[in-house]
Order: structure tokens, then C-alpha cells, then sequence
């Protein structure tokens, strides 16, 4: 037998069972610390990113709004207007500075109503160099620039006539404006804006400290917000109305939406540090935890040591010497828990009554232990449970509930005296109960009936044998003897020899089948372990050195071929088993 020492690792040992045991459960639980942890984060990052998606979706549906109410005045005036209608035939020079005059009049009434979305309201004649405009909201030099943008290169970019039918935006200089245009006939009318003034309201909107809202090209160019961008390294996508993460040092979440009424777009910029605003201290708490339970491993390994290994090692040791021979080795007192040293004490006391045990009395001892083992190992067979428990899956498929019940019945009083028959002797007449019994569920399992015949005197009923020796050689024969072309005939009888001195039990056991070969026969009444194609065969061999340990001499097996046909075995058992 090989002792695990000190010094030595194995996966099977104690040692390694502890240390996997205790990181079976720390690893998983900090790893579901920090999973939570992150899983906080992200959820913190879902509800500020919709809340701010929220806002964005609401001041720029606002913003679509107000847009589109100027289109729809524009619309209105090339529809309503009489001056434009004028303006458009060819009129006296005087008509015409007399239409410009009311339309911009017209204008300059009716643009109170859209300031807010839009800085000049124009309409431009080509022909006539001539431009009707509004002034609002920004200064003189500005409108003056934008009016003369528009009168030499405005409209140089649509001579091909492709005008875009919705807002659009131009660079001017430093600014980005929004630029509206609809031809009527030989005129032009339209509509800008200077894109910081949309800014304006969004300056209201609380992104934090180091977060900003500004507006984009839908090509990701920004529009407001140059400098804040550059100096953060953000990187801005195109619009696609995704939210992404972006940034160099620090973390910044960017979210978008897209106008409806232009090539154009707004976004929200959030530091990731706003976002979390309300976490480092959560973070902390994750981290100090992760480093103290570190920490406590090792700690809590040289407390296992000292409390669990270092006294289990002292018990391995004695009893390897003791295994050596040793018989005079006793594990010395030393302070440690009271469980292990009420183990060392009683070892002590165990190895002193081993030492005055004869050796005789040790050996016999062990070997009816050996044979209790085996014996015990043959009371399930696993092959006969798992069929049986099939069996009643099958029957409850059919809904056979009345074989069900009677199957559960004949189980539960089969495993009831397995369970108990490790005991040394049991009445004659509960062991042919149980061998009827077993019988039986063998019938429910092949829906077959058995020849089967069992008697004994009542003078035997009350008879002590050993359990389950009947059993085992019935069980042999069904599974030998028996077949599906060829059912099984069995004949069980039990009679009383008084013609001796010493009156004794014959049980006899004889089956139809096709018997022993006469190798086979030949071992078997030798006593000898069967090995086969099938495997080991310890039933026999058990029963044999079971009857050898309780009655000696006194007992015996013989198997023999009956002439007729089949097998036959002879047990002969005295009536006293003293």
C-alpha cells in the first residue's frame, strides 16, 4: 500500500482535495464579484445612454419640426404670394423694385414666427442681382458675408439643376450654416442658419463636466465642439444612430441621431467618468475585496496545514510504520483540535488491543471480513436494477399502472431483504419467500411464466440459514439455464437428513438446462474462482467460502449434471450452526 508523505502531491491526496475545494469556491465567487461588477457598468451605461438618446431624440424632433415648418412657409409664399409671381414675368424695373420692397417687408413681419430655427429667410433673383433677406439673430458683417455667399457661389453648385429637396449643409469660413433652397421659375428662395445658433438650447442639457453636445455632418465632421474634440482625441463615426465608445486617455460613450430633414446630425458626448460617477466607490470595494481574499489563501492554506494536514500526517505515518511492522509506533500527544486527538488517542488504544489479539484469531477474522465483502458486493446487481427500472418506465409509457404497482411491490421486499441479509442467518422460510419473490419479478420483467417448483417441510420453516444462499445459484440458473425458445423449469427442495449423527439441511437446486462442462464442473467443486468470456464469477465461490467460515467442515456445496438433463447443485447445511 502506497502512504501519501508529507513531501508528496498527489490529486487524490487530502491536501489537493482542500486546496481545490477552497478555490472551487473563492475563484468563482470573486470572479462573480467582478462579473457583477461589470455587469453594474454596463447596465449604468445602458440607462444613462438611453436617457441621453432620449433627450437627443426629443430636441431634435423638435429641431425636424421647427425645419419643417419653414419649409411649409416657403412653400406657402411661392404659392400665396403675388410678388413672387410678379417678380418671375418680366416686369418694368420700377415693378420690380416695388415687388422686392413689399416682399421684403413681408419677410421681415413674418420671420419672428421661425427665429428660432432659422437666421434669414431670402429670395434671389439672378437676372436682376437682386436679394430679399431677413436679418436675424446674428450680426451685421455675418449677414452681409452670408447674403454675398449666396448672390457668387451659392447657387454656382446647382447650375447642373440637381438642387437637394431637403437642408443642407455648406461651410462658410469658420461655420457650418444650414441652407435651404427652392427654385420658382426664375427666382430662388430659401432659408439658412448658422448651425451655433441650434446650439444654443443644447447648452442646457447636463452631460457633466467633461461632456458636450454638438452637432455633425453625416459624415461624422463636426460641426460645433472643434476644439473639445481635439483636445480629447475623440473620433467620431459617421451618423449611423449606434452608440460606440471612443476616446485616447479617458473613455467617452458617443450617441447619435440623425435629422429627418437634412445631412445632418446631433450628437452627445459623455465621459465615461460622469457616467460612473456613482461607482468608484463600489469599484474600490471590489478591488480591496479581490486583494484581501488573495491575500487570505495563503493564510487560510497554512491555517489548514497546521489545524488539518500536520495531525493527519502524523496519523499517516504511525500507520505506515505500524504497516511496516512496527507495532510498537504510537502517534505522541501534541496540541491540536479535540477531534483529532480523540482519533489519536483512540488509535492508540486500537493498536494496543491489535497487539494482544492472537494472530490466528486476526487472520480468521479478516478472512470472514474479506468474504462479508464480497458477499455484500453480490446483493445489488446493477444489471438487474437498471433492467427492472427500465422495465417500469416502459409500463408507465403504457400506462400500465396495475403491473406497475405489483413490479413496485415485488421490488420494494426484494430490496428490503437485500438490504438486511447481511446478517449471518435467516429463517429458511423468508429466504424461499425471497427466492419466490424473485422469481416472480423475473416473470413481470419477460412476461413468461417459469416452471418453477420450491418445497420444504414445515419442520425446516423456522431453520436458520445463511441469506441468500438459495438466491445465488436461482439467479444463476435464469441466467444460464434460462432462454427465451426455452423457459426456465426449476426444481428447489429442501429435506432433512437425520440418518447421521449430526442431522442437517439438503438443499437441493436442479435446473433443465444444459449443465456443466466437465472443466467447469471440475473447478467448481474445487472451490476455485470461475474466470470466463464473461468475466469473474464470484457467486459460487462466495457462497462456498461463506459456508466454509460459519459451519467449517461441516458443510457442503456439490454441483453435478443431473442425467436427465441440466444442472444440479447439492447444499448440505447443518441444523446446528454452532
Amino acid at each position: 500500500m502506497k502512504w501519501m508523505g508529507q513531501g508528496s502531491f498527489s490529486k487524490n491526496s487530502i491536501r489537493h482535495k482542500l486546496v481545490a475545494g477552497v478555490l472551487f469556491i473563492v475563484l468563482p465567487l470573486l470572479g462573480l464579484l467582478h462579473y457583477y461588477n461589470f455587469y453594474t457598468v454596463e447596465i449604468v451605461h445602458e440607462q444613462v445612454g438611453a436617457s441621453n438618446k432620449n433627450m437627443m431624440s426629443l430636441y431634435m424632433n423638435q429641431l425636424d419640426a421647427g425645419l419643417d415648418s419653414v419649409d411649409q412657409y416657403i412653400l406657402n409664399l411661392i404659392t400665396s404670394s403675388y410678388d413672387i409671381q410678379l417678380m418671375n414675368e418680366p416686369p418694368t424695373k420700377d415693378d420690380f423694385v416695388l415687388a422686392m420692397m413689399r416682399l421684403n417687408n413681408k419677410l421681415d413681419s413674418d420671420s419672428q414666427m421661425y427665429q428660432t430655427y432659422v437666421n434669414s429667410i431670402f429670395v434671389y433673383s439672378p437676372e436682376q442681382g437682386s436679394l430679399a433677406a431677413t436679418l436675424s439673430q446674428v450680426g451685421g458683417n455675418e449677414f452681409t458675408a452670408i447674403n454675398r455667399y449666396i448672390q457668387q457661389r451659392l447657387f454656382q453648385s446647382f447650375e447642373d439643376g440637381n438642387v437637394p429637396l431637403n437642408w443642407f449643409v455648406k461651410p462658410i469660413g469658420e461655420q457650418y450654416y444650414l441652407f435651404r433652397l427652392q427654385p420658382m421659375g426664375k427666382l430662388w428662395l430659401g432659408a439658412w442658419v448658422n448651425v451655433q445658433t441650434l446650439q444654443q438650447p443644447l447648452s442646457l442639457i447636463d452631460l457633466g463636466e467633461n461632456g458636450a453636445s454638438l452637432f455633425l455632418t453625416d459624415a461624422g465632421q463636426p460641426m460645433t465642439g472643434y476644439e473639445y474634440i481635439s483636445a480629447r482625441g475623440i473620433t467620431l463615426q459617421p451618423l449611423s444612430n449606434a452608440a460606440y465608445t471612443t476616446g485616447e486617455s479617458d473613455r467617452y460613450h458617443v450617441l447619435t441621431q440623425a435629422s429627418a430633414k437634412g445631412n445632418f446630425g446631433l450628437s452627445a458626448v459623455v465621459a465615461d467618468e460622469t457616467v460612473l460617477q456613482n461607482l468608484p466607490y463600489l469599484n474600490r470595494i471590489v478591488v480591496w475585496i479581490t486583494i484581501i481574499g488573495v491575500l487570505l489563501i495563503p493564510l487560510y492554506f497554512l491555517y489548514l496545514r497546521k489545524t488539518v494536514l500536520t495531525p493527519l500526517y502524523k496519523i499517516i505515518y504511525a500507520m505506515k510504520r505500524i504497516g511496516e511492522g512496527s507495532m510498537g509506533t504510537r502517534i505522541e500527544p501534541f496540541r491540536t483540535s479535540d477531534e483529532f486527538g480523540a482519533v489519536n488517542r483512540h488509535f492508540n488504544e486500537m493498536i494496543e488491543q491489535i497487539q494482544e489479539l492472537k494472530i490466528s484469531v486476526y487472520e480468521e477474522q479478516l478472512s470472514k471480513q474479506k468474504a462479508e465483502l464480497q458477499h455484500l458486493q453480490l446483493q445489488i446487481n446493477p444489471h438487474f436494477f437498471m433492467n427492472t427500472l427500465n422495465l417500469i418506465y416502459s409500463l408507465a409509457l403504457d400506462k400500465d399502472y396495475e403491473l406497475i404497482k405489483e413490479m413496485t411491490i415485488r421490488l420494494v421486499r426484494h430490496f428490503r431483504y437485500m438490504f438486511r441479509s447481511n446478517l449471518t442467518f435467516v429463517p429458511l422460510k423468508e429466504e424461499l419467500e425471497h427466492v419466490r419473490n424473485y422469481l416472480a419479478i423475473h416473470e413481470l420483467r419477460f412476461q413468461q411464466r417459469f416452471d418453477c417448483r420450491i418445497e420444504a417441510p414445515d419442520a425446516l420453516q423456522q431453520a436458520m440459514v445463511p441469506p441468500l444462499i438459495i438466491q445465488t445459484f436461482v439467479e444463476n440458473a435464469l441466467k444460464y439455464a434460462s432462454s427465451i425458445d426455452n423457459p426456465l423449469t426449476l426444481d428447489v427442495s429442501v429435506e432433512l437428513d437425520d440418518s447421521v449423527t449430526d442431522p442437517a439441511m439438503v438443499i437441493k437446486v436442479m435446473d433443465e438446462g444444459g449443465g456443466f462442462n466437465p472443466e467447469l464442473l471440475a473447478r467448481l467443486n474445487a472451490g476455485e474462482r470461475i474466470m470466463d468470456e464473461q468475466g469473474e464469477h464470484i457467486g459460487a465461490w462466495n457462497a462456498w467460502h461463506r459456508l466454509r467460515i460459519l459451519y467449517g467442515e461441516r458443510s457442503s456445496i456439490r454441483f453435478a449434471n443431473s442425467s436427465a438433463g441440466g444442472a444440479r447443485v447439492v447444499i448440505r447445511l447443518p441444523l446446528d450452526s454452532h
